[in-house]
C-alpha cells in the first residue's frame, strides 16, 4: 500500500466517523467536543513530539509525530478538507526555496 493509500483510507475512515455517535469512537467523540477539543488534542500531540525530539528518542519521536499527523488528519475531515490538498500544496512548495515561499505570502 502506498503513502497515498494509507492517508486516503485514513481520510475515508475519518470522514465516515462524521456520521457515527459520540460513543462509538474516539474520533467521533472528538467531533462531537468540537474544534477546540481537537486543536487541544494537536496542541497536546505536538508537545509530545517536541519533547521525544529533545530526548533523541527516535522510536518516540515516530510514535509521537504519528499522533501528531493523525490528529491534524482529524481536524482536516472536521474542516471538509483531505490530505491530497495538503500534499498538493506541498507538491506546489517543492523546489522553491523556503525563504523565497516564506516572502511569497501575503501578510
Amino acid at each position: 500500500m502506498s503513502d497515498e493509500d494509507i492517508l486516503r483510507q485514513l481520510a475515508d475512515t475519518l470522514e465516515a466517523r462524521k456520521q457515527a455517535g459520540a460513543d462509538s469512537s474516539y474520533v467521533a467523540s472528538l467531533y462531537a467536543k468540537g474544534l477546540d477539543a481537537i486543536l487541544k488534542k494537536i496542541g497536546e500531540e505536538a508537545t509530545e513530539t517536541v519533547m521525544a525530539a529533545k530526548d533523541g528518542d527516535a522510536e518516540r519521536i515516530i510514535y509521537e509525530t504519528a499522533d501528531l499527523w493523525f490528529h491534524s488528519m482529524v481536524l482536516l475531515a472536521q474542516q471538509g478538507l483531505r490530505p491530497e490538498q495538503v500534499l498538493d500544496e506541498l507538491a506546489r512548495r517543492f523546489g522553491i526555496s523556503g525563504l523565497e515561499e516564506k516572502a511569497s505570502r501575503s501578510n
